[in-house]
């Protein structure tokens, strides 16, 4: 599973020019679901995300979490995290999970984080969709469940 982590001073998600999914300060999470990922992926994900400490402190060093400053996410599947356009100019996709098996990993993922009290906004699941951000920082983390060491 991969993740790519966006700290954000505001985001939002509309599909057919509806604003479907918001955040104000916290995350924006695009991720993408790989052939073969498991619960422990998505484990992996869940407490990794929200524990990130890269909010600023009183003293400007970045040492506070998500979950420190009670910020929000807004969760975006993605499923081009998964491109490899290493062997030519097209990339490939073919380690995307299919939808039948990434969608509902996703979908358990923003259940699991709102279950610990975060506000989640959620695009939608394949539709197109335009996001729009305030990158503070800006910050961005990149995050894979199979390469944790």
């Amino acid at each position: 599973m991969r993740a790519v982590i966006q700290r954000v001073t505001e985001a939002s998600v509309k599909v057919e020019g509806q604003t479907v999914g918001t955040v104000g300060h916290g995350f924006l999470v695009l991720l993408g679901v790989e052939t073969g990922d498991t619960d422990t992926d998505l484990e992996y994900i869940r407490k990794k995300v929200p524990n990130l400490r890269i909010f600023e402190d009183e003293e400007g060093k970045m040492n506070l979490s998500l979950m420190d400053i009670g910020g929000g996410i807004l969760a975006v599947s993605q499923f081009t995290l998964l491109g490899d356009a290493r062997g030519g100019r097209r990339p490939s996709f073919i380690t995307a999970a299919r939808p039948e098996v990434a969608d509902p990993m996703y979908e358990r993922l923003v259940t699991a984080w709102r279950d610990m009290g975060i506000t989640v906004g959620v695009g939608v699941f394949g539709a197109d969709m335009k996001v729009s951000l305030v990158n503070d920082g800006p910050v961005t983390i990149l995050l894979d469940s199979r390469k944790i060491l």
